[in-house]
């Protein structure tokens, strides 16, 4: 079986077992109680909300949906206001433009998106591609965000960024593959993002950089991330790949709660050591 082909199962059943880590009776990503459509940029953007209070803003990865974040409302709508959006052709997002996708712009339906819900200093929490998005609003709209945790999020394309293998299949895929969709998306991970140091460093709010030890992210260019901006905190989840978060939601939940909850902080132990703090 061509490695392509291998890569969509992967992430397909991923995906689809992340949905049923949680035993629910509610049909996330297609709820007609919680799901609504708003006219954004020239397309429908479909998100669902659950719970009340501080809003938490959920972003998916490439080619996944909010029926992803299963696990994740059912443990966090008890505590924030969750918002859980399909970005721009996926899931019951529509997007008839045929035109390319870009990070760029699909920021700037959630920026839209949030200003019609009159959301301000939301927690965002991105998956993947999600996690981009997640830097390019706390880069380009500070005023969205309170707090931004990504996992497995990247600055640019390519080998540096990304393991060999992995940027390989993307190529391979470009090459084989005859569907519009599956082209437009495996595009957009070989052409972008293009953030710069200089943009992350523009980026004021707490940021949790979070990845796998076994990430499809090296686990340097992580790093790259988390030394450029200023007020960031770094978790590497032992025995996790890109889908860590799926893969051991438990601890996954955990961090991410005590990073929202908690008071942010980024003493080091240099400061403690020379008394500064």
């Amino acid at each position: 079986m061509k490695k392509s082909i291998l890569l969509l199962l992967f992430i397909f059943i991923t995906f689809t077992k992340a949905g049923a880590q949680t035993e629910s009776k509610i049909p996330y990503g297609n709820n007609p109680e919680a799901g609504h459509y708003k006219e954004v940029n020239g397309i429908k953007i479909y998100y669902e909300v659950y719970g009340s209070g501080k809003p938490l803003v959920l972003l998916h990865g490439n080619g996944g949906s909010i029926k992803g974040h299963t696990n994740r409302i059912e443990y966090f709508k008890n505590q924030y206001q969750v918002i859980a959006i399909d970005s721009r052709a996926h899931g019951k997002s529509t997007d008839t433009s045929n035109k390319q996708l870009t990070y760029t712009q699909m920021a700037e339906d959630v920026n839209v998106l949030l200003d019609s819900l009159q959301i301000k200093n939301a927690y965002i929490w991105g998956q993947s591609d999600g996690g981009i998005l997640g830097l390019l609003l706390a880069i380009n709209h500070p005023d969205k965000t309170d707090k931004v945790a990504v996992f497995g999020a990247n600055l640019y394309p390519g080998k540096k960024a990304i393991f060999t293998e992995i940027d390989d299949v993307v190529k391979k895929t470009l090459k084989e593959t005859k569907d519009a969709h599956t082209k437009n998306l495996y595009t957009l991970l070989d052409k972008q993002p293009n953030i710069t140091d200089k943009d992350l460093q523009k980026i004021k709010c707490p940021v949790l950089i979070m990845s796998g030890d076994r990430d499809a992210i090296r686990l340097e260019h992580s790093l790259e991330i988390f030394y450029n901006i200023p007020n960031s905190n770094f978790f590497v989840m032992p025995g996790a790949t890109h889908f860590g978060s799926y893969e051991k939601p438990d601890l996954f939940n955990l961090v991410l709660s005590s990073f929202f909850n908690d008071p942010f902080k980024k003493t080091s132990t240099v400061d403690l050591f020379t008394g500064k703090k």
